[in-house]
């Protein structure tokens, strides 16, 4: 709901028009519906979009707001993602009720998460945690702390900004935990043939965030990233494009990272490529 709320300010600010102007229709996703498995178990990413996605092509909606980390990396026929909002922070958030760090929590403490990616990460760094499953909002997550079904979790910063929900976690920078490909960034999907929404959006799309996400989501696409393979990647512009990029076993018994650098509009190659070498480094198997 933020998130749709941010995307009705900006074009309601890029066209001079009354938040009248704008309907903001909730639909309930399986993934959200669905609580007590691992998403891996049910179905994986399109479980946050399908009924979406649904609504858009039957023409209950016009756009589609996304968590683009949330994404699967291709649409059904008829649909586009071409509007990205300026990205917001990328880094994972520790969350915990009185615990000051990661190498704070003592050994075998409960740490719970539903992100694949993020276990995997933890397993390397602290193979002593016990992890359990942590799905829901974040309200329902941080309710569960409390209750103590788990001593910490982690978020991503760039949900608890945008809920004005900023204390008591510690953001981890992408140097220590690489994040999710596509962390931070919303993504507004609308249908093709619908120009008259293509040129509003167009308005309001963040062309650097754009950049990004073409090398981030190529990297995922070339590694056939889902709910079930453990992997990271975060493209930054800096002159270039630097894209760092990681994947990761299942049980966290082994991690291959590296990055490559190259034209900014070069983000499609500079993923394929990046993945390639990581592929060829991992041998086959890898994710199994």
């Amino acid at each position: 709901m933020a998130q749709a709320h941010e995307t009705r300010a900006r074009l309601m600010a890029a066209f001079a028009l009354p938040v009248e102007a704008f309907e903001i229709v909730v639909i309930k996703v399986t993934g959200d519906l669905i609580q007590d498995r691992a998403l891996k178990d049910i179905g994986g990413k399109g479980l946050f979009t399908r009924e979406i996605e649904d609504a858009l092509l039957d023409g209950s909606i016009d756009i589609a707001v996304h968590s683009m980390k949330d994404m699967p990396v291709a649409q059904p026929e008829g649909l586009v993602i071409d509007c990205y909002l300026p990205r917001e922070d990328v880094r994972d958030a520790f969350v915990a009720l009185g615990v000051p760090g990661l190498s704070a929590l003592p050994k075998g403490a409960v740490v719970g998460s539903s992100s694949l990616r993020r276990r995997a990460q933890l397993m390397v760094r602290r193979p002593d945690l016990q992890l359990v499953e942590f799905r829901g909002n974040v309200q329902t997550r941080m309710r569960k702390l409390q209750e103590g079904v788990a001593a910490a979790t982690f978020l991503a910063m760039a949900g608890l900004n945008r809920l004005d929900m900023t204390v008591g976690q510690i953001a981890i920078e992408a140097e220590e935990m690489l994040p999710a490909v596509a962390q931070g960034c919303i993504g507004v999907e609308r249908r093709v043939a619908d120009e008259r929404t293509g040129e509003m959006l167009a308005a309001i799309h963040h062309y650097d965030t754009g950049l990004r996400l073409v090398a981030e989501r190529a990297f995922l696409d070339r590694l056939d990233g889902s709910c079930q393979t453990p992997i990271a990647g975060l493209a930054v512009l800096d002159g270039d494009l630097w894209l760092r990029g990681e994947i990761l076993r299942p049980d966290g018994s082994r991690a291959i990272a590296s990055d490559l650098r190259g034209p900014a509009t070069d983000g499609a190659a500079i993923g394929r490529a990046l993945a390639d070498e990581l592929l060829g480094r991992a041998g086959p198997g890898f994710f199994d």
